[in-house]
């Protein structure tokens, strides 16, 4: 398996960075990052722990294909009592945060305790610091990560951090990466907030190895031409990202409008991927090693060159409301 076989660990509280060996019966039982994050979790913390305390705990977890040329091998999960459902929180993004993770050595990344001032993580491959964060508190997630860039002084670094709702502990705050792509499921960013995390910054020059090079290249090859026959993954998600499902799901009567009062809403082309790509699209923008491309680069009339909108924040902010002005 392409693991890294190294957990990194980094208790806030007491100001100690360890290293430890992954445990391959673990690995083998519990298959991925949402597997082996959970058993981790699950046997580390007392299931009664708030949340929002020091005792719980962030774990950041690759799988045995992140950073590997699989298709989608940018994925990774965040995993952590959850303080919106006060269950397991596993919550995946993509981008090139989890590759550089195990790019740097370590397969998990465990936070424990609770720093006393704001701090962020520094990873340069086996060098890794707790450093001061407080010029950073309050700023937004674009400011963030371009700050610790430049402090970094690689741009093929990479940034996984929170924004003021991470800070301020409300209960659904994503953890983003790559300014754009979010661990946006049950409210990480909240834990990440309590432990005054602002940001991990990781950069690794390590190779992600596997058993049977050959072999694998040749499964890979097979998938990725699945990938590119599929109607959905060959043409509808690369042609118009995730907002091609907005004109599909309202056609089926499953497009939340109005407060979920109806499943259909009359200007749902207007808000649609195929309006974003007549309007707005700059161009594609793929995660890591991902064949599918569905990330947006668009241009926004106000903000400039931006990303996206995602399929889901164009109906929580759109039909959801009421609103039909993509």
């Amino acid at each position: 398996m392409s693991y890294m076989w190294k957990i990194l660990r980094v208790d806030l509280s007491a100001g100690k960075i360890s290293e430890e060996k992954l445990d391959e019966k673990l690995a083998r039982n519990f298959i991925g990052g949402r597997g082996l994050g959970s058993k981790y979790l699950y046997d580390e913390i007392d299931p009664t722990v708030d949340p929002l305390s020091p005792e719980n705990k962030l774990i950041f977890a690759t799988g045995p294909l992140t950073g590997t040329v699989a298709p989608t091998g940018g994925r990774y999960m965040v995993i952590t009592k959850s303080p919106l459902t006060g269950l397991i929180a596993s919550s995946n993004s993509g981008g090139s945060f989890g590759p550089e993770l195990k790019f740097a050595g370590y397969d998990m990344l465990i936070v424990e305790g609770r720093a006393d001032h704001p701090v962020y993580i520094r990873i340069r491959d086996n060098d890794v610091e707790v450093k001061d964060a407080s010029h950073l508190w309050g700023k937004t997630v674009s400011e963030t990560t371009k700050i610790l860039l430049e402090e970094f002084g690689d741009p093929k670094a990479q940034v996984a951090c929170i924004g003021p709702a991470g800070e301020k502990l409300v209960r659904f705050p994503s953890i983003m990466n790559n300014e754009h792509r979010a661990a946006g499921r049950s409210g990480v960013g909240a834990v990440m907030g309590s432990k005054n995390l602002k940001a991990v910054v990781v950069r690794g020059s390590q190779k992600v190895k596997v058993a049977n090079e050959t072999k694998f290249l040749e499964v890979v090859k097979d998938k990725v031409k699945k990938l590119r026959e599929n109607s959905i993954t060959g043409e509808g998600l690369p042609k118009y990202g995730t907002a091609v499902l907005v004109n599909i799901i309202n056609e089926n009567g499953l497009y939340p409008t109005n407060n979920f009062q109806t499943g259909v809403f009359k200007y749902a082309y207007e808000q649609s991927g195929e309006a974003l790509a007549e309007k707005y699209l700059v161009k594609n923008k793929p995660c890591f090693s991902c064949p599918i491309g569905c990330g947006r680069v668009s241009r926004h009339p106000a903000l400039g060159v931006t990303e996206g909108p995602e399929y889901e924040s164009i109906w929580a902010l759109g039909a959801n409301l009421g609103i039909n002005d993509l």
